[in-house]
């Protein structure tokens, strides 16, 4: 789904992690971990395939990598019990934004995007904090835009790996190895199994059946990890 839809790896992954009780800070520090090794694959992917525009990669990066730093130091500064439901609700409303996208699916004609460095501050901020969003914040709105979506999916995509490799970095500059868990490396073998896919789904699967699935998906599970976090 991330690959051919530029979103939802990190948000999925984050949300069942939270919902089986690993800590935000940890949720977000191991998915990103996974990330930067299944943005590598999926990035490879998409240049092969020629789904990258350079000019939107360079304007997206540095901006996406400064939101990365401050999300990261936010998340991992605060209580993970205070942090959960939070981050879960807002999770949730990803969902509900991906459903709405996917029912009221429109694409205007193609221009190239004009709102991007701020685009790609907020989303780095956010994919961080919330352990996901990148993808979600990011190719949507690049979408709405005008921006060709093949290349709007390949492009969020190969900058991704820049964004998750710093996000990494910081946790575990802040919170160290032991913030790792052993679903790490089961999200490393699938997502590595499955990323290099999505390059070729980008051209083929409709946009619309996969925001619908992943909207629902997101938002069933975070209302639930809302609902397990508010109760105990």
């Amino acid at each position: 789904m991330d690959g051919a839809l530029g979103m939802a790896f990190g948000v999925i992954s984050n949300t069942l992690l939270i919902s089986l009780g690993v800590p935000p800070a940890a949720a977000s520090a191991g998915v990103h971990t996974v990330e930067t090794f299944t943005t590598a694959a999926s990035g490879i992917s998409h240049v092969l395939h020629r789904n990258v525009d350079w000019r939107l990669f360079r304007r997206l990066a540095i901006p996406g990598i400064i939101g990365g730093l401050l999300g990261a130091y936010v998340l991992s500064s605060v209580d993970a019990s205070v942090a959960r439901p939070f981050v879960l609700a807002y999770l949730a409303a990803i969902g509900v934004y991906l459903l709405w996208r996917a029912l009221r699916h429109r694409h205007p004609p193609e221009r190239e995007p004009r709102f991007v460095a701020p685009l790609g501050l907020v989303g780095g901020f956010l994919d961080a904090a919330g352990g996901g969003g990148w993808g979600p914040v990011v190719t949507s709105n690049l979408l709405v835009q005008g921006g060709c979506p093949r290349r709007t999916v390949g492009t969020v995509n190969t900058t991704e790996f820049f964004l998750t490799a710093t996000v990494s970095a910081t946790f575990i500059a802040r919170l160290g190895w032991e913030a790792f868990t052993t679903a790490t490396a089961g999200l490393l073998i699938g997502g590595l199994v499955a990323s290099p896919l999505g390059a070729i789904m980008a051209k083929r699967l409709p946009t619309r059946t996969l925001l619908l699935l992943v909207g629902t998906v997101l938002t069933l599970t975070s209302l639930y990890g809302v609902a397990s976090a508010l109760m105990r």
